[in-house]
C-alpha cells in the first residue's frame, strides 16, 4: 500500500500504534486527535481512507462522518470502544464502510484497511474481465465501482455496490444474512447480521421505484433477493 491514511483518535498511543503499523505497510499517515482537526486535515490532505474513532473531543465521530459524507465517498472505518449493535448500525447508516471494536489487534485493522482500499480503488489490468450487471435503468460495475440508476451515476460506498452486485448477479435467488456476510464481507468479518439490513435499507433509498422489472425484496425470516419479473 502507498495510500494516505487519516487516523483520528484522541488516544495518542492508539494513533502512534496505528501509524507505525501503517507506515510499515508503506502508507503515508496523517493524525488528528479531535473532530475539528480531523475535518481540517481531511480537507487539506485528501486521504484515501479514514480510520475514525467515535468518542472524540469537539466533534464526535458521528458528526465527522456526516460532514465527510456531504462531499466525499472516501472509505471510512469506524473505531469504537462501545461495541453495542446500535452504535455499529448507526455508523453504517451514516455511511461508514466498516468498523472495528476496541480493544483491537492492529494487524486486524491493517487487514481491514487493505481490504477496503482494494475494494474502493484497486487497479485492474487492461485485459481483465469487466465485472458488471445490467438491468432496465440499472448498471452495477465492480471494475470501476460505479452505480448508474436511470442513466445517472449515483454515489454509493464500496460495500453497498458489492452487495448489490452479488444479489443482482444471482437474480431471484434467496440469500440468508449469514450467507451474504460470508460471501460479500468475507470470512474475516466479525460483525453481526444487522449490517446487511442497514446496507439493504440504504440501497433501497437509491433504487426505490426505478423500475417495475426488478426490485430488492425481503424474504421474511430468511433474508433478501434481487427479484426480476416481466412487466
Amino acid at each position: 500500500m502507498s495510500s494516505k491514511i487519516l487516523v483520528v483518535d484522541d488516544d495518542g498511543n492508539i494513533c502512534e500504534l496505528l501509524r507505525l503499523y501503517l507506515e510499515k505497510e508503506g502508507c503515508r499517515v496523517a493524525l488528528a486527535g479531535d473532530g475539528e482537526t480531523a475535518l481540517r486535515v481531511f480537507r487539506e490532505q485528501n486521504p484515501a481512507l479514514v480510520l475514525l474513532d467515535i468518542m472524540l473531543p469537539l466533534l464526535d465521530g458521528w458528526q465527522v462522518c456526516r460532514e465527510i459524507r456531504k462531499t466525499s465517498q472516501v472509505p471510512i472505518i469506524m473505531l469504537t470502544a462501545k461495541g453495542e449493535v446500535f452504535d455499529k448500525v448507526l455508523g453504517l447508516e451514516l455511511g461508514a464502510d466498516d468498523y472495528v471494536t476496541k480493544p483491537f489487534d492492529a494487524k486486524e485493522v491493517i487487514a481491514r484497511v487493505k481490504a477496503v482500499l482494494r475494494r474502493a480503488g484497486g487497479e485492474v489490468s487492461a485485459d481483465a474481465a469487466v465485472k458488471e450487471v445490467r438491468y432496465e435503468k440499472l448498471s452495477v460495475n465492480l471494475t470501476n465501482y460505479e452505480l448508474r440508476v436511470g442513466g445517472k451515476k449515483v454515489e454509493a460506498p464500496p460495500k453497498e455496490l458489492e452487495l448489490l452486485y452479488h444479489l443482482a448477479s444471482n437474480p431471484n435467488r434467496v440469500f440468508t444474512r449469514n450467507q451474504l456476510l460470508d460471501e460479500v464481507w468475507g470470512f474475516d468479518y466479525y460483525g453481526d447480521s444487522r449490517t446487511i439490513d442497514v446496507h439493504v435499507k440504504r440501497l433501497r433509498e437509491k433504487l426505490e421505484g426505478v423500475s417495475e422489472k426488478w426490485s430488492l425484496q425481503t424474504v421474511w425470516s430468511v433474508g433478501y433477493k434481487f427479484e426480476t419479473r416481466d412487466a
